[in-house]
């Protein structure tokens, strides 16, 4: 039986942080949070609402708690409203070449529905943000980034489309406004899903994408991808269908509404960066241990912003790096200081969370490059507390991804 004893205070402790959060939120903007087409449906669902990334959107809903949605996205199926995000299309003779200066992946030689995660660099060689790129066509890619950075990431685009082949580019950016994004994430998403499609999900592996009617509605992009290392599918629905669709999904036989409180768990515990607390600006892809996002090609050629920068420390190797944590006692969440054996300072956490599946903590952190090998003893400091802590190995729990066997 799983020790969630000491999970009991998950809850209770997310609601306080939601609280805080909708302070700061207040305090950094005037602006009020908008609204997915999804908010009356969350409403009538249950849902309790709080500011997230400019957004209002369900922590979780009222039928069920934080640790029970995660375990039951595990065993069944959860559905996420992920509108928020941002959806783009870039399309044009030069798309492909405009996505190789400004992400690191390998988009030339992307097969058709195939996706890619990819970064978005700066000169220095930090991250922008973090998003995934699907080829939709020869000239023409389907673009997926965080809510949060949507401004900052249109922004850093345009002014590099001005500037890229001296802005006489064959390129065509456009923000997908009137599409909705609802993720279906655990391992029932398939047979509940199928029988909804005329396609074959069996041949919609990981990281690949397909237009289809789902559930009635058409023209949804599914793609089979997530936040939550469960196999899942993200589907692109025009917004006019999107709480139509929802509905419908939630009807699926072991399908359960799930909100923010357990996707940052669950990715946590996928060992999934959350911009702006494990990777920002000021960390590059080789100290995030994100250099997997870089293919053989693009490090021979390079070509992408920051390109000098991140090769050079591919080469020799971070000063720092992004490890995972297991401890005990109170959890440490972002900003709790790590130690080593001696007591010294050596890094920060940047996520951490009690993990409903493993009964234990666990936390990202970044620390010196000579205290991050796996099974290295190191302290954390929980307000006064010092908890004993492990460098372990990522992911935390074991991936499903739907993979080729």
């Amino acid at each position: 039986m799983r020790q969630l004893v000491k999970l009991c205070v998950v809850p209770a402790t997310l609601q306080r942080l939601a609280r805080r959060l909708h302070f700061w939120r207040r305090r950094w903007s005037s602006k009020a949070p908008s609204s997915t087409v999804l908010h009356d449906f969350h409403l009538a669902h249950g849902g309790r609402m709080v500011p997230f990334a400019g957004w209002s959107m369900p922590v979780q809903y009222g039928d069920l708690s934080i640790i029970n949605s995660v375990l039951h996205t595990r065993k069944h199926a959860s559905l996420f409203d992920v509108s928020h995000m941002l959806q783009m299309e870039i399309t044009g003779r030069d798309a492909q070449d405009f996505l190789e200066r400004v992400t690191v992946a390998d988009v030339k030689h992307l097969p058709l529905g195939s996706s890619s995660l990819s970064l978005l660099t700066s000169p220095s060689g930090g991250i922008i943000d973090d998003c995934i790129v699907t080829r939709t066509s020869a000239e023409s890619f389907f673009i997926v980034a965080n809510a949060g950075c949507a401004e900052k990431d249109l922004t850093h685009l345009k002014a590099q489309l001005c500037e890229f082949k001296g802005g006489s580019a064959a390129v065509k950016l456009m923000p997908l406004e009137d599409r909705s994004l609802l993720a279906l994430q655990g391992p029932q998403m398939f047979p509940a899903l199928q029988q909804g499609v005329s396609a074959d999900l069996s041949a919609l592996l990981f990281m690949n994408s397909a237009v289809m009617e789902v559930l009635g509605v058409p023209g949804c992009r599914v793609s089979r991808c997530g936040y939550t290392g469960e196999d899942g599918v993200e589907i692109s629905v025009p917004s006019d269908r999107a709480v139509e669709l929802a509905e419908q999904l939630l009807s699926l036989e072991g399908v359960k509404l799930a909100g923010l409180g357990a996707r940052d768990t669950l990715r946590l515990e996928a060992g999934l960066c959350l911009y702006g607390n494990d990777i920002t600006l000021e960390t590059t892809p080789i100290e995030a241990g994100l250099a997997w996002c870089i293919s053989k090609r693009r490090r021979k050629e390079g070509g992408f912003i920051g390109d000098t920068v991140i090769l050079q420390q591919l080469k020799d190797k971070p000063a720092r790096r992004r490890i995972g944590l297991t401890s005990a006692g109170p959890p440490a969440r972002s900003g709790a200081v790590v130690l080593d054996s001696s007591g010294e300072e050596v890094g920060v956490v940047t996520s951490g969370c009690p993990s409903p599946v493993l009964g234990c903590n666990i936390a990202m952190a970044y620390v010196p490059r000579t205290v991050s090998k796996t099974g290295t003893k190191l302290k954390l400091k929980v307000r006064k507390n010092i908890t004993p802590a492990e460098v372990v190995k990522m992911p935390f729990v074991k991936t499903n991804y739907y993979l080729k066997s």
